[in-house]
C-alpha cells in the first residue's frame, strides 16, 4: 500500500511539474502562478491523504468517490497537458542534439517552449475537464431510454412483440439524489412493458446501502409476465474484508433477500417458462460468471430440463459469460441480457453510427446489441455509478426490448 501511495505521488507530482510550466509560458503574474501553486499543492494532499484513509472493511464511500472524482477532474486534464508538453521536450531534445553535434553554432541546447503548444494544450486540457464536471453534476443522473428491436425466426408465435424493460447494475450505495431516482424509476414504469428483468448489482458492497431506496424501487409496477433478476459480481460483498467470514454470509443473505423486498424474483442458476397464450419461452437466471470475477454461475443447472427446441431468453450479469460460454453453446441460447460494464461511464457515443469507450478494450461486448450466428446478447449500459460518480458520453440506461419474429431486417 505504502509503494503505491509512493508512486502515485511520484506520477501526480511529474503532472504537476509539466502542468505549471504549461501555465507558466502563458502566465506571467507571479501572484497567479503562486496561487496555482497552492491549491494544486492542497489539492495533491488530500487526495494522497485520502487514499491513505481508504478502509478495506468499508469499502466504497462518498469520500472515495469524492477524491476519484476530484482525481480525475484535476488531472486528466493535467495529464492531457504533459502528454502534449513531453512531445514538445522530445523535439526540443532532438533538435538540440542536432543543433549541437552536427551545426555547432553555439546556440542554447534546448530551444525555450513554444507559446503556442501550452495554448493548444490548454485548449485540449479544457475538454475533458469540462466533461467530467458535467459527467458529476448532470451526467450520472441523465437517464435514456434505449429501444431495441430483435427479430427471431424461431419466437413463438404468441410472443411476437413482447416488451421487456431491462435495468442492470444499480449501485445504490452511490445514489445521492431522491428526486432523480424517482424520476427514473417513473421512467421505467411509463415503458409499461410485458416483463421487467433486473441483471445484478443492486449494491456496491453491503446490503444496507439499499435499506433508503427499497421504497423508492417498491414503486417498480408490477408487470403481467413478471419481476426477474440475478446476481452481479457487486452482491457477493467481495470487495472488502469482513471482521468474519460469517458476517459476509450474513450480508450475502440480506442482498439475496433485496431483491425480495422490492417484488423481484431472484433467480440463482434456475428457470422458469413464460407463458402466453399457448406458447411459452424460457427464461435462464445465473449466478454472476465473469471472465476475471466470480465464477459462479452454472448454466448446466440453470437449464436442466429445458428442450433444446425451446426459445430462451438467458441473464448473466457478466458479458464475458455470453462470449466465452454462451454464443456458441449447444444448447441454443437465443437472447443474452447483461450489464456490468457500465460502458466504463465515460466514452463517446452517436446512437446508430459511432461509439467508444475504453471498456471496449477490455470487453468484446460492452455496450448495446451484439450476434454470432443469430444468437444475440444486450449489454444494459447499467442504472447507476460506482467509483467515478458521473458519467460522460455513456449515460445510465433504461432498456425496452421488442421481440419480434422473423428475420432480421438490416
Amino acid at each position: 500500500m505504502v509503494i503505491r501511495i509512493l508512486l502515485l505521488s511520484f506520477v501526480l507530482l511529474i503532472i504537476e511539474l509539466y502542468a505549471f510550466q504549461a501555465l507558466k509560458t502563458l502566465v506571467k503574474l507571479k501572484w497567479i502562478l503562486v496561487s496555482y501553486q497552492v491549491v494544486s499543492l492542497i489539492v495533491l494532499l488530500f487526495i494522497v491523504y485520502s487514499f491513505t484513509k481508504f478502509d478495506s472493511s468499508v469499502g466504497q464511500t462518498k469520500q472515495t468517490m469524492f477524491t476519484m472524482g476530484l482525481l480525475l477532474v484535476v488531472y486528466v486534464p493535467k495529464m492531457i497537458l504533459t502528454l502534449l508538453l513531453l512531445g514538445e521536450d522530445i523535439f526540443r531534445i532532438g533538435s538540440g542534439s542536432v543543433n549541437y553535434f552536427l551545426e555547432n553554432d553555439n546556440v542554447a541546447f534546448l530551444n525555450s517552449r513554444r507559446k503556442f503548444v501550452s495554448q493548444i494544450g490548454l485548449g485540449l486540457a479544457a475538454i475533458p475537464f469540462m466533461s467530467l464536471i458535467y459527467g458529476i453534476t448532470v451526467g450520472k443522473y441523465n437517464y435514456k431510454v434505449i429501444r431495441q428491436r430483435i427479430f427471431f425466426p424461431d419466437l413463438p408465435d404468441a410472443f411476437d412483440g413482447f416488451t421487456i424493460t431491462q435495468i442492470s447494475d444499480v449501485h445504490s450505495g452511490s445514489f445521492d439524489n431522491p428526486d432523480k431516482i424517482n424520476y427514473a424509476i417513473d421512467l421505467v414504469n411509463e415503458q409499461n412493458s410485458d416483463m421487467i428483468l433486473f441483471t445484478g448489482d443492486i449494491v456496491n458492497t453491503d446490503a444496507k446501502e439499499m435499506h433508503p431506496w427499497i421504497e423508492t424501487f417498491n414503486r417498480i409496477q408490477k408487470h403481467e409476465y413478471g419481476k426477474y433478476s440475478v446476481l452481479g459480481n457487486h452482491d457477493y460483498g467481495e470487495y472488502v474484508t469482513w471482521p468474519t467470514e460469517k458476517d459476509k454470509e450474513n450480508n450475502f443473505e440480506a442482498i439475496k433477500d433485496l431483491y425480495g423486498q422490492i417484488g423481484f424474483k431472484l433467480m440463482l442458476n434456475e428457470h422458469t417458462y413464460i407463458e402466453k397464450g399457448s406458447d411459452k419461452i424460457a427464461l435462464i437466471g445465473v449466478e454472476n460468471w465473469g471472465h476475471n470475477f466470480k465464477k459462479a454461475g452454472d448454466i448446466k443447472k440453470a437449464s436442466q430440463g429445458i428442450d433444446q427446441k425451446d426459445f430462451k431468453i438467458l441473464m448473466s450479469h457478466d458479458p464475458s459469460h455470453w462470449d466465452y460460454e454462451i454464443k456458441n453453446h449447444e444448447s441454443n441460447f437465443h437472447l443474452t441480457l447483461s450489464g456490468h460494464t457500465h460502458g466504463m461511464q465515460f466514452g463517446i457515443e452517436i446512437p446508430g453510427y459511432f461509439k467508444w469507450s475504453l471498456a471496449q478494450y477490455v470487453y468484446a461486448q460492452w455496450a448495446g446489441l451484439y450476434e454470432n450466428l443469430g444468437r444475440y446478447v444486450y449489454v444494459n449500459r447499467g442504472f447507476g455509478f460506482h467509483a467515478y460518480p458521473g458519467r460522460v458520453g455513456i449515460m445510465p440506461e433504461i432498456t425496452v426490448i421488442e421481440l419480434k419474429k422473423g428475420k432480421n431486417v438490416a
